[in-house]
């Protein structure tokens, strides 16, 4: 698990502990589109408060699946800032086309990581609810739709469409952000460094690649690109794919940088 995610849920759990066992807490962390000039902190707050069990649960299995790939591949400190940037602006969508209802979850920043999940693995496969296979791009397309439809009058109530929405809005800006600050061509080489005491050259290594230590966000990838090893050789591989296996081969397998 990679740093953020885990603070992140950490951090969720605890709050949410702290829910069952502080009187009012959860009414001053919610998130009141009409009383955030009042109430400035709870535009952060809110992201971790939730309405149940069952709703911090799906909220932290997403985050626990999307989220430590995403980080891996854009680095910790930008993670953290597209999932603080995204559960933001949800609360000023919601603020703007729902300003009577009150908030709650981290459904925004997470759907914020969803879509740069999607951004980069669009065509990676999501099991909703572990059976019904989806492609990442169409789950975010359909989550939007839902999003607008309900948002709109056609939904049912007790939803944050509007902070899903703007979780989406947020992670948008913010991928388009990093990629225009730094230039599309040293976005695409930070997000895909590797440290440099590490070799990127598989040669004699990638035999070495432990499946069974591999989180099941990253498998599917790492054997698409084993066997594409299998078909055509090493030599075969994309820099990228390189890069990205490199990461999984043991540490103490790994040769020097010559």
């Amino acid at each position: 698990m990679t740093p953020w995610v885990q603070r992140l849920l950490i951090a969720n759990v605890l709050v949410f502990f702290l829910q069952q066992t502080v009187p009012g807490l959860e009414v001053q962390l919610a998130f009141i589109p009409t009383y955030m000039l009042a109430r400035p902190w709870t535009i952060v707050t809110y992201m971790f408060v939730h309405a149940g069990l069952t709703h911090i649960l799906f909220n932290m299995i997403a985050l626990y699946f999307f989220g430590p790939r995403v980080e891996q591949r854009i680095g910790s400190e930008r993670f953290f800032s597209l999932y603080m940037i995204s559960g933001i602006t949800g609360g000023l969508l919601s603020f703007v086309f729902a300003p009577a209802a009150p908030i709650v979850g981290a459904s925004g920043a997470i759907f914020g990581v969803m879509l740069a999940y999607a951004r980069f693995w669009p065509r990676d496969r999501i099991y909703i609810w572990g059976v019904l296979p989806i492609e990442a791009r169409w789950l975010v397309i359909g989550y939007t739709v839902l999003s607008l439809w309900g948002g709109f009058g056609g939904g049912a109530s007790g939803t944050a469409h509007f902070a899903h929405l703007g979780g989406f809005v947020g992670g948008f800006l913010c991928l388009l952000y990093m990629q225009r600050h730094q230039g599309a061509k040293r976005f695409r080489k930070q997000a895909t460094a590797v440290p440099p005491t590490k070799k990127d050259s598989l040669d004699g290594d990638w035999h070495k690649v432990d499946r069974s230590r591999i989180h099941a966000v990253n498998r599917e990838e790492v054997d698409r690109i084993l066997d594409k090893i299998s078909k055509s050789g090493i030599a075969s591989l994309t820099p990228q794919e390189r890069l990205f296996l490199s990461n999984f081969v043991p540490p103490d397998d790994r040769k020097p940088i010559s």
